[in-house]
């Protein structure tokens, strides 16, 4: 007679393990932290200085132009990061790769860790810098996460195929 976790996990073991709501929430942590976050930061940065470089010739140089650099840079960094732990890192170390499994096989839960992450520092750095006000802030920040969110979630998607 089977106990209880034996009848979760069928007959198969535990390869068919049923995943909870908090072991899926620290798998998307996980395998986001696979991504190629170096290269990202490297990326963000660029963008936000071409970008603050931008701003100040068409804007002045000032807060607004620094926010919206900084902004720009967030969104790039969790652009890049976010997309190369969809597709399941690079590492090759034994065990990262159920993890990279598993982002391969859910890149839309991989995706919301970057675009949380995106809103969160997004609204940090305008009230900050630029001192907005909070409601525009939180939008701007959404509406940024979206796109981060969207962006990877495909990125995730479409590679899944790619790397099988």
């Amino acid at each position: 007679m089977r106990n209880h976790s034996e009848n979760a996990r069928g007959s198969q073991g535990s390869r068919d393990a049923v995943i909870t709501r908090a072991e899926s929430r620290h798998l998307a942590v996980a395998s986001a932290s696979l991504g190629p976050w170096g290269a990202a930061a490297a990326v963000g940065a660029v963008g936000g200085f071409v970008s603050l470089a931008i701003g100040s010739v068409a804007e002045g140089f000032g807060t607004v132009a620094a926010a919206g650099a900084g902004s720009v840079a967030l969104m790039l960094f969790f652009l890049v990061g976010g997309a190369g732990a969809a597709l399941g890192g690079g590492r090759t170390e034994r065990a990262d790769h159920r993890i990279q499994r598993w982002a391969r096989a859910h890149p839309w839960r991989v995706a919301s860790v970057p675009a949380a992450l995106m809103l969160l520092s997004d609204v940090v750095v305008r009230q900050v810098v630029a001192s907005e006000p909070l409601f525009t802030s939180v939008w701007d920040g959404l509406w940024r996460g979206a796109v981060v969110a969207g962006v990877v979630g495909l990125v995730g998607k479409v590679g899944r195929g790619w790397r099988r």
